[in-house]
């Protein structure tokens, strides 16, 4: 999503990268503070996954995270994209990574298009894409050792 973001920027697009304060962390401790200083028409921002603090070095819970992102991260995206509608050049669209779906409902609220990017591989978007039919097929879960 960073490089999508800066490809953007080098077109002339004002961009305003949102994670999640976790993620936000974790790229200031992987490359330092001046990774996310920003410029003028290019800046960062975080909102909260709504998960307690954890262990600064242990990857999150997948199933927690997606269950908590889902339910907790609208409103408080919906508070970003206004204070950026309030304090610069307006919001024209939002760009989010697939599994923030709810970047949708805050899209339109404001009145803008959100596209959605899978930035995971083919081969995940596919199980991703039949996992209905193989859970209903009895394939998914594996079971057995």
């Amino acid at each position: 999503m960073l490089k999508l973001a800066k490809l953007l920027h080098c077109k002339g697009f004002h961009i305003t990268f949102v994670n999640t304060e976790y993620n936000h962390r974790r790229l200031v401790r992987s490359r330092g503070p001046a990774a996310v200083e920003g410029l003028p028409d290019f800046r960062f921002a975080t909102i909260p996954d709504g998960l307690p603090p954890s262990d600064a070095d242990a990857t999150q819970d997948i199933p927690s995270v997606c269950y908590s992102t889902m339910t907790t991260c609208l409103p408080p995206l919906k508070r970003l994209l206004g204070e950026l509608n309030r304090g610069g050049p307006p919001v024209t669209c939002v760009v989010a990574d697939n599994v923030m779906s709810f970047s949708v409902d805050a899209a339109a609220e404001i009145g803008v298009p959100c596209v959605l990017f899978w930035t995971a591989s083919a081969c995940g978007y596919m199980g991703y894409r039949n996992f209905r039919f193989l859970m209903k097929e009895g394939i998914a879960p594996l079971k057995g050792t």
